[in-house]
């Protein structure tokens, strides 16, 4: 029996008609910041940052009961799709096992 899950969201964002990254900020920034105070969650951007028409949103959570890392992270991955004006093209859950719960 593991200890805890650790859960990992990734979630890949287009925009095409944006043509700058201060207008790509604007409408991902707002999201991250309110998917922060909405869950139990740690939200970063982590790829594309350079780049004015995409980006890759992390989210990560960490909890001893795997059924609700996964509604959290669904929860979260719902959420982004449906609050931002941009294109989910995809998205990545992973929950990874800590420890054994044994005493060593």
């Amino acid at each position: 029996m593991a200890l805890g899950y650790v859960g990992v969201l990734t979630i890949r964002v287009e925009m095409p008609w944006v043509a700058s990254l201060k207008e790509k900020r604007a409408l991902v920034r707002p999201v991250v910041e309110r998917l922060k105070v909405r869950f139990p969650l740690t939200v970063a951007r982590l790829d594309g940052l350079d780049a004015h028409d995409w980006e890759v949103i992390g989210v990560a959570t960490l909890s001893n009961d795997y059924g609700w890392v996964e509604e959290t992270l669904r929860m979260a991955a719902d959420y982004i799709a449906k609050e931002g004006p941009y294109r989910v093209t995809s998205e990545e859950i992973e929950i990874t096992p800590l420890g054994s719960g044994e005493d060593e």
